[in-house]
């Protein structure tokens, strides 16, 4: 059975599926058509309903939720991985709401925590994630929301953190961030579900214990090639959540869901369950 499968550059990505793609597991009867995209890209995909399994931003699942269900395996979630808003000058958290604002995209995970810890910045420019420290940097824009190796990589480029939304985030919750999952497809069969979770869950253990195998793949796409960037953001971002969201990373889920009620983009959203596998 073949399965259309859209996952991003991201190293944390690449790795936890490098085993599934380059056939390192035996997938048994499945074969996987593969599409590598920037995140707002991958959400487009998933709005679209073009693909079958997708990396999403989790702040996009309310809006997909009819049409997909979240894995329990493949997520990037966990504590100190949120998003930074960084500048070139001084500028202050109360400021934030006055700047001119470079995102990664309307649908992400990061807008939407920007939204929540500023409900009235409305001034943004969508970048592709790669390409918003040099926005910020050329000053086409005050401040950027900085994702995944841009994490790593702003001081070293002279740009100050401005806020860490993951903080924002943990410290009005308690609980820890949920930046992406993976979402399938509500109307295959329960079997085949069921399956390609448990491959996704085989593709990470795998990769957690070679790592040395998965790194030409990642190293292949990834925006930024120093290797100590690259096993620094796999560090962080693939962790015991990415195995198994379990009971403590889908309560961090519902929390998200919960808080997309207040934000006028979801307006009107009406959540389908289930929204995990079982």
């Amino acid at each position: 059975m073949k399965i259309k499968l859209a996952i991003s550059t991201c190293p944390n990505d690449t790795f936890i599926f490098d085993a599934l793609v380059n056939k390192r597991l035996n997938t048994g009867g499945y074969n996987f058509d593969v599409t590598l995209a920037d995140i707002q890209e991958l959400n487009n995909l998933a709005l679209s309903g073009d693909v079958d399994m997708v990396k999403i931003s989790y702040a996009l699942y309310p809006i997909i939720s009819k049409d997909y269900q979240l894995l329990t395996a493949g997520s990037a979630l966990g504590e100190g991985v949120g998003p930074l808003v960084v500048s070139k000058r001084k500028v202050y958290p109360d400021e934030v709401e006055h700047t001119k604002i470079a995102i990664p995209g309307q649908t992400t995970t990061a807008n939407f925590l920007l939204s929540l810890a500023f409900p009235k910045a409305i001034d943004k420019k969508v970048y592709l994630f790669s390409d918003i420290e040099e926005a910020v940097l050329q000053n086409e824009v005050d401040v950027g929301v900085l994702i995944h190796e841009g994490r790593f990589t702003y001081r070293q480029k002279g740009l100050f953190k401005v806020i860490d939304l993951g903080d924002f985030w943990e410290k009005t919750t308690s609980s820890p961030i949920p930046l992406g999952g993976i979402a399938i497809r509500r109307n295959l069969p329960d079997k085949v579900k069921q399956e390609l979770n448990a491959l996704t869950r085989q593709s990470v253990e795998y990769a957690l214990t070679n790592t040395g195998s998965a790194l030409p793949f990642v190293k292949q796409h990834a925006q930024e090639m120093d290797e100590q960037v690259i096993l620094n953001h796999i560090e962080l971002y693939v962790n015991d959540f990415s195995v198994n969201l379990g009971e403590r990373g889908k309560q961090a889920v519902l929390k998200m869901l919960e808080k997309s009620s207040s934000l006028e983009q979801y307006k009107g959203v009406e959540l389908t369950e289930p929204f995990f596998l079982c």
